[in-house]
């Protein structure tokens, strides 16, 4: 026992603030307050609690009733969703924004959605889960933020499943084959295989719901044909949906929920053309927008896409990289950047696999990777968009499934895509924006739980120097001197031209 009253479960230091615990592994002991890592035990209460905060709430009762296996906000005043929403870090815009659950069994979701979600390991929800979810259950518009790896494929998922069901039971189809009811748009066809792999197990002994996989590199005739004989949700990459969508007719009227995943990269490179011509084959669905990272352009596009209310949520700062991941930026000329990965690669301390190496070009993927394991010794894949979707499933299930420690990859990999393995990336070649670096980062996090970032900088990616160095002290990481300097010489030479009237 310390002196703040907590018994351990590890030495570590005590965590003040909730929102400073991570979030449970799987048989780990969970804080009787808000579900986070239950690290310590209550002196007075033999509870699991995760910080002194959770502490002072369970010794002070008088915010959340319990219900079920955790506690639910549904039936509490509107201070005591206020106060939860401000202990989770929650933010939210809109007029009647329903309040954040803490638990699955609370929101009156079908048996065997429920069933599903308990044996997929969902004890219990996310923030952006716990507020994601009731909100889009009214029908109601909504886009949402949270950093990578949160839970948000299944905080549009439930709810897809959810009213699927349900319509489904109260709307029985006398003819055949059944129209879609949802349709989920994604950048890449490995986030789309992703997300309908969560679908099917979600979905998983309902009597109707069926997903189609809508994306290039497999045979369109499959694709039509599975459309064809009837399905509750499709999923796919906007280019496949919008040619399969000009060679035949496919009944879109009764979607009823179409969700755009990772909506600021499909918004803004060059996928915005193929969803609005989308869009526009719907009949006024309800939309449903998430990404790890925010913009007023895409607010204003999820507007004008939602043409109505809309409601806004955010978890934390959904700009800023996720904070569970440890940042390393080292300087490094263009020349030795690959001898600097080998040293790290071929150190312990330093390589941690299985480990994802970020790239710009799909030739430098497949370069490095033979590079990699020629000189060190270490297997290494790569994967890239030039690959058949067949390599690629082959690449990321040696990869995933612990066969391959090091995998190289352009930004196929870097939205998204829930790599549950990986604690650990290199970013080989700085990405062109700041929020494709949050993103490629943040493939070293899962709910929470610490991982690391190793970043390779020099003066090739000097536009991106300013937004960095904010990035790399938004979690206390140590800047390159060189960074530094020349951060401050670009902003001194930028006064300077506005001084003489440029």
């Amino acid at each position: 026992m310390n002196e703040d009253g907590c018994v351990p479960h590890l030495s570590d230091g005590i965590k003040q603030k909730c929102i400073d615990q991570r979030w449970p592994l799987p048989g780990e002991p969970k804080c009787v307050i808000c579900c986070r890592y239950g690290e310590y035990i209550c002196d007075e209460t033999n509870d699991d609690i995760c910080s002194l905060e959770c502490k002072h709430t369970l010794l002070n009762p008088r915010v959340f009733p319990a219900t079920d296996e955790c506690f639910y906000v549904g039936s509490s005043s509107t201070t005591d969703s206020l106060l939860l929403r401000r202990k989770l870090d929650i933010h939210v815009q809109g007029a009647a924004v329903p309040p954040p659950l803490l638990s699955f069994t609370s929101c009156g979701l079908p048996p065997k959605l429920l069933l599903n979600l308990e044996t997929a390991g969902y004890d219990f929800p996310t923030p952006i889960q716990m507020q994601a979810i009731p909100a889009a259950l009214t029908g109601t518009s909504l886009l949402a933020s949270a950093d990578t790896g949160s839970g948000k494929t299944a905080s549009f998922l439930v709810p897809i499943v959810s009213r699927c069901a349900t319509y489904r039971s109260q709307h029985p189809s006398s003819s055949h084959p059944r129209n879609p009811l949802a349709l989920v748009l994604a950048p890449t066809r490995e986030l789309c295989v992703q997300v309908e792999d969560q679908a099917k197990m979600l979905g998983k002994g309902l009597p109707f719901f069926k997903t189609a996989l809508v994306v290039g590199g497999d045979p369109i005739s499959a694709q039509l044909y599975r459309i064809q004989q009837g399905v509750e949700l499709i999923i796919g990459t906007p280019g496949r949906l919008v040619d399969l969508l000009a060679r035949h007719t496919i009944e879109l009227d009764d979607v009823m929920m179409f969700v755009l995943d990772e909506v600021d990269c499909m918004l803004q490179r060059g996928f915005s053309d193929q969803v609005m011509q989308i869009f526009r084959a719907l009949s006024q669905p309800q939309v449903l927008l998430f990404s790890a990272t925010l913009s007023k352009d895409v607010e204003k596009v999820g507007r004008s896409l939602a043409k109505g209310e809309m409601i806004l949520i955010s978890i934390g700062n959904p700009n800023r990289p996720n904070k569970a991941v440890k940042q390393l930026a080292i300087w490094v000329d263009a020349k030795q950047k690959k001898q600097k990965l080998f040293e790290i690669l071929r150190s312990q301390n330093h390589f941690k696999p299985p480990a994802v190496v970020y790239v710009s070009s799909r030739a430098g993927a497949d370069l490095l990777a033979n590079a990699i394991t020629v000189v060190t010794g270490i297997k290494a894949l790569s994967i890239h968009g030039e690959k058949p979707m067949r390599e690629r499933r082959d690449v990321m299930g040696s990869f995933l499934g612990g066969e391959v420690p090091l995998l190289v990859s352009t930004g196929v990999l870097g939205r998204g895509v829930d790599l549950l393995v990986v604690s650990q990336v290199i970013v080989f070649d700085m990405p062109n924006t700041i929020k494709e670096y949050i993103h490629v980062i943040g493939r070293a996090s899962r709910m929470g739980e610490e991982g690391s970032a190793i970043l390779f900088v020099n003066e090739e990616s000097r536009n991106m120097f300013p937004d960095l160095v904010v990035a790399l002290k938004s979690c206390g990481a140590v800047i390159p001197k060189q960074l530094t300097s020349l951060t401050s010489a670009r902003e001194m030479h930028s006064n300077k031209k506005r001084r003489v009237g440029y």
